[in-house]
């Protein structure tokens, strides 16, 4: 496997120097940071990237107020209590893309929200005072073995599957990778998979070679996914 240096190194000749690569990586939060984050936020961040999904996304961003207005602030506590004659109202309401399964789905995720909350609060009760909930669970998973998160994900969320779990997992500041398309042929290059990974042994393939730059390297996994991404591909300018 070619290692992260080399990778690196490719990536700034591409984009012409350290400074240019360095500016297009992305940030992540501290696990303290994470722990903090109200569930609305979560559950917000969620919605965003499932109806962006299969969508235009700069028109799901032009209209995010008309959501965050018809959602409830996106509450799971209210949401998870809402009719299907409410939901219905909603999915109606020209300031939000008018998507009746899209729209159940921010419902059927705020259940999911607050039973792994209740979970992880139960779970840590015995065992440390600090603030619990949804923000914690996703802070303490380890990174390690973030395609278990995204499994989790899929599974326990709704419309959670594909890239949009790691979209979201991205868009909170949760380290994480992504199966991009210049990362997924880059990996195909290299051998460590054949298509677009899914089943749990590619992802688990894949998990691998992360972990392995990262011990090489000592960078978070965004940034090692970004920076593959820059070098490879079309992307010989600056983004």
């Amino acid at each position: 496997m070619e290692s992260f240096v080399a990778i690196f190194e490719r990536a700034i000749e591409r984009k012409g120097s350290r400074q240019k690569v360095n500016a297009l990586l992305p940030d992540i939060k501290t696990p303290a940071q994470l722990a903090a984050l109200p569930d609305s936020e979560y559950l917000a961040a969620m919605s965003k990237k499932v109806f962006q999904s299969g969508f235009v996304w700069r028109v799901v961003e032009n209209k995010w107020p008309g959501f965050e207005e018809v959602l409830w602030g996106f509450e799971p506590a209210k949401l998870s209590l809402a009719s299907d004659e409410q939901i219905e109202q909603m999915a109606q309401d020209r300031r939000i893309i008018r998507n009746l399964t899209k729209v159940k789905s921010v419902r059927e995720n705020a259940f999911f929200i607050r039973r792994i909350a209740a979970l992880n609060s139960t779970f840590k009760s015995s065992k440390s005072a600090k603030s619990q909930g949804f923000g914690q669970f996703i802070a303490d998973w380890p990174i390690e073995n973030i395609t278990g998160l995204w499994l989790k994900l899929k599974k326990e969320g709704c419309r959670l599957g594909g890239n949009t779990g790691p979209y979201f997992l991205r868009a909170v500041g949760k380290d994480t990778f992504l199966m991009t398309r210049d990362v997924v042929a880059y990996l195909k290059g290299q051998n460590v998979i054949t298509r677009q990974p899914s089943s749990q042994r590619d992802l688990k393939a894949v998990q691998q070679v992360f972990n392995d730059w990262q011990q090489e390297s000592g960078q978070s996994m965004a940034v090692i996914s970004r920076v593959i991404s820059l070098s490879i591909g079309e992307n010989l300018l600056e983004d």
